[in-house]
């Protein structure tokens, strides 16, 4: 089976700051790839470009075989690391404003994951928690019929509790035949469901290892690599 996800030699720069330097990166079905670094690191930047929000300075992005461009934008599904519901809605309203603007939005799907959320339809968006908003966010996202799921910081300042809720919901209802790509420096919370890991740090890409690999060749925990790359 063909990638999901083709990246060759991408470049993003804005004005003299180079964001992203030449990176490189396919990524297969069936994955949930870590994408790791610090803060600024050009983590948020890379989801931009393959989601069709931002476009290289150089390279080319391939979603399926396809140029990132409108035939892709059914093929990816992205959560940014800012909500993109409004205060004035329900959790029904922010259903029906996705059900409205994805032609691939399984309502059914929603309805059951929002069920394993503890998320109540007649809640207002405006008085969910932190914790409670991440899990709005993330049923809207895996509840589109995608080929690759774009989490941007999905447990960004959610407590403990919270946290354990979304990663199980992440691996009970994606999709196999996706591809999921997690954005995070949250890296011990989150590192038991990955498959494979890509740290980034400034803007370049440092290494690319199998979760298995880390813990077989390198007798590390992922957390501890993440520390040991980024202290260097």
């Amino acid at each position: 089976m063909s990638n999901i996800l083709e990246l060759n030699q991408i470049n993003k720069t804005y004005g003299n700051k180079k964001a992203l330097s030449n990176i490189t990166l396919d990524i297969a079905p069936g994955r949930i790839v870590g994408l790791l670094g610090s803060n600024g690191s050009g983590k948020s930047t890379l989801m931009k470009l393959v989601a069709g929000l931002l476009h290289p300075s150089s390279g080319t992005i391939q979603v399926s075989g396809k140029p990132v461009g409108l035939e892709t934008k059914s093929l990816v599904s992205f959560m940014p690391d800012r909500p993109l519901t409004e205060k004035w809605m329900r959790v029904r309203d922010a259903i029906a404003y996705y059900r409205d603007f994805y032609a691939d939005f399984d309502e059914e799907k929603a309805r059951e994951i929002l069920d394993f959320m503890n998320l109540v339809e007649s809640d207002r968006v405006r008085h969910l928690s932190k914790g409670m908003n991440e899990r709005l966010q993330l049923t809207l996202a895996l509840s589109r019929k995608a080929r690759l799921y774009l989490l941007d910081e999905p447990i960004g300042g959610v407590d403990p509790v919270a946290r354990g809720k979304i990663l199980d919901a992440i691996v009970k209802f994606y999709d196999e035949d996706s591809s999921l790509i997690i954005s995070t420096h949250l890296v011990n919370d989150i590192e038991r469901i990955f498959d494979e890991v890509v740290f980034i740090r400034e803007g370049q890409l440092v290494m690319r290892e199998e979760v298995e690999t880390i813990r077989l060749k390198y007798g590390k925990s992922v957390d501890e690599m993440f520390k040991e790359v980024y202290a260097e």
